[in-house]
C-alpha cells in the first residue's frame, strides 16, 4: 500500500511537519495517553547521537551523570515560591499508591531542582565540597494542553544540568559556559545557527534570577527556543538550606545552576531542513549517514552486483539495502523520506565500468564516481553538506531578520504569522526589559525571544513601547 504524499511546506506547514515526523520514522502520537508520543527506531536513534554529542561536551567540562527519584514530595515544589507559582498548572500528581491515598502526594517530575536541593543540602558542608558539577538524563512530566510531535508533549526526555558553587561570579560563569555548549551542538551538530541571549525578566524560568536562552528560526520564519541555561542565584539554597563554610570561616548559601535542552531539538531539526520529500538530517547527526542500493533485473546479474555491494560498504562503513521483495525505486523513496544523506546506486552497467552512483539527500543531485577512492569522495561530500546546510540555515535567518522603529511596525511585519502559514521573521527593536512591554507584544502573540548577548546591530535606542533608552534591540518573534 502507497504511502500518502507529504503535504507541500507552503500549503500548510504545520501538516508538512506533522506528514514528516510520521513519515520520516521518528514518531507517532500515543493516542492512549493524553499529549504523549511513541518516539519511533529513527527519532530515537537521532536523540541518541544528540545524546552522546552532548555528553561528550558535558564531561570534558567536568560534570558528571546521575539521577533522581521521578517522585518528588509535593511540599518540596512549595518551598520556592515563584518556582510553584510557575508550573503548578502543569503538574501531575500522585496521590494513591499500593492502594492506599498517600500522606503526602508526589509531583511526577517536571524539572528537579527541588529535590536536588534537597541532596545538595545533604551533601554541601564546605567550601571544599564546591563546586557540584552534575547532569541527569531523565524524563519529565508537563501536562500540556495543546501538544505537537517533539516540539511539545505531555512526557518528553531530557537533560538537566545541576551545579553548586561558592561564588556568584562562578556561577554566572557556568551558565555561559553552558550556553555556549548547547549552541556549539546546535550549529556545528545539527547545523542550526542560534541567537545566544538573556530572557526577559517575564519570560525567565520560574525561580531564577536570570535566564538564557538560544533561539533558532525555522522555515517558516517561527522561533524556537532550543536550550536554556539559568542563573538560580541563592533563591533553592535559601528554601532549602544548602550552606557551607567558606574559606573566611563565614557560613554562606550555595549560588546554584541548571540548564536543559529536550527532544525538542528534533523537532528543531527537521523544521530547519526537511523538504517536501521528507525528512533531511545534516550528517553528523545522522544514525545511517550512508545506504548503498544494489540494483539488478536479471537472476544472473544478482549474485555479481551484491558481492560487490557488500565489499565497497564494508570499506566505507554504508549499510547494503538488500531487502527483499523491495524493488530499488521503494528503496530510493524509503531512504529518501528517513533523511539518510548519501544513497549511493550499483547495477551491472557499473560493476562494468567500475562507477558508482553517488546521491546528496538536500540536493538531490547525482554523480557518477570511480569505485576506487569512493569511500573518500563519501566522506568529503558529508563535511561538504554539513557546511552547505549551516550555511543555507544561516542565510535564511539572515535574510528573515528585519529592524523596527514602531510598535505598529513590529505588529505590522507579525500580525498574519501562524504555524500554518509561516511567514515569520526575526524583528529587532529596541525594548525595555519589563514586563508591561512583554504584555503588549503578547497582545499580537508576539515574544521577545532573548536579548542578545552580542550586539550586532546598531546599539543603544529608545524603547518602541514606553520611548526609554535601552542599550541593545532585543528578538522579538511569533515562536513554538
Amino acid at each position: 500500500m502507497a504511502e500518502s504524499p507529504i503535504t507541500p511546506r507552503q500549503k500548510d506547514f504545520a501538516a508538512w511537519y506533522q506528514d514528516v515526523v510520521l513519515r520520516g520514522d521518528m514518531a507517532e502520537p500515543a493516542e492512549i495517553v493524553k499529549g504523549c508520543m511513541v518516539i519511533r527506531p529513527n527519532g530515537y536513534a537521532v536523540w541518541e547521537v544528540l545524546q552522546r554529542e552532548l555528553d561528550a561536551r558535558f564531561k570534558a567540562t567536568g560534570h558528571e551523570n546521575v539521577y533522581f527519584p521521578l517522585l518528588i514530595p509535593q511540599s518540596f515544589l512549595q518551598k520556592e515560591a515563584e518556582h510553584v507559582e510557575g508550573f503548578a498548572p502543569e503538574l501531575a500528581v500522585v496521590t494513591i499508591a499500593g492502594g492506599k491515598k498517600l500522606d503526602e502526594p508526589y509531583v511526577i517530575r517536571p524539572t528537579s531542582e527541588t529535590i536536588i536541593g534537597h541532596f545538595f543540602a545533604r551533601w554541601v558542608q564546605s567550601y571544599r565540597d564546591l563546586p557540584l558539577l552534575y547532569n541527569q538524563w531523565a524524563n519529565v512530566i508537563r501536562w500540556e494542553l495543546r501538544t505537537r510531535m517533539f516540539l511539545r508533549t505531555t512526557e518528553f526526555l531530557w537533560q538537566e544540568g545541576h551545579t553548586a558553587h561558592s561564588t556568584h561570579a562562578e556561577a554566572q560563569e557556568e551558565v555561559l559556559r553552558m550556553l555556549d555548549v548547547y549552541a556549539d551542538v546546535a550549529e556545528n551538530v545539527m547545523a542550526m545557527p542560534v541567537i545566544r541571549g538573556v530572557k526577559t525578566q517575564t519570560e525567565k524560568f520560574a525561580g531564577a534570577l536570570r535566564s538564557f536562552s538560544i533561539e533558532a528560526m525555522m522555515q517558516n520564519g517561527l522561533a524556537l527556543q532550543a536550550g536554556t541555561s539559568h542563573d538560580l542565584g541563592q533563591n533553592f539554597g535559601k528554601a532549602f538550606d544548602v550552606k557551607f563554610q567558606s574559606k573566611e570561616g563565614q557560613l554562606e548559601y550555595v549560588w546554584q545552576t541548571s540548564w536543559g535542552v529536550s527532544t525538542r531539538l528534533i523537532g528543531g531539526l527537521i523544521m530547519s531542513h526537511s523538504d517536501d520529500k521528507g525528512l533531511v538530517l545534516p550528517p553528523k547527526l545522522a544514525p545511517k549517514k550512508t545506504v548503498l542500493v544494489p540494483i539488478f533485473k536479471k537472476d544472473d546479474e544478482r549474485a555479481a552486483v551484491l558481492e560487490a555491494a557488500h565489499r565497497i560498504a564494508a570499506d566505507i562503513g554504508a549499510k547494503v539495502d538488500d531487502r527483499e521483495g523491495h524493488n530499488p525505486g521503494a528503496k530510493f523513496f524509503h531512504w529518501e523520506r528517513r533523511g539518510v544523506p548519501v544513497v549511493l546506486e550499483l547495477g551491472p552497467r557499473d560493476l562494468a565500468s567500475g562507477n558508482i552512483v553517488l546521491k546528496r539527500r538536500d540536493t538531490g543531485t547525482k554523480e557518477i564516481l570511480p569505485q576506487d577512492g569512493i569511500g573518500a569522495r563519501v566522506g568529503t561530500t558529508l563535511e561538504t553538506m554539513q557546511h552547505d546546510m549551516l550555511s543555507a540555515a544561516s542565510a535564511r535567518l539572515a535574510a528573515n531578520t528585519v529592524l523596527a522603529n514602531s510598535l505598529d511596525e513590529v505588529e505590522s511585519i507579525l500580525r498574519d504569522v501562524t504555524a500554518e502559514k509561516g511567514g515569520g521573521k526575526f524583528v529587532m527593536a529596541h525594548v525595555k526589559d519589563d514586563a508591561a512591554c512583554d504584555a503588549r507584544l503578547k497582545e499580537f502573540k508576539a515574544t521577545v525571544r532573548n536579548i542578545p548577548l552580542k550586539d550586532e546591530y546598531d546599539g543603544a535606542g529608545k524603547c518602541i513601547i514606553t520611548g526609554e533608552e535601552v542599550d541593545r534591540r532585543v528578538v522579538i518573534a511569533k515562536s513554538y
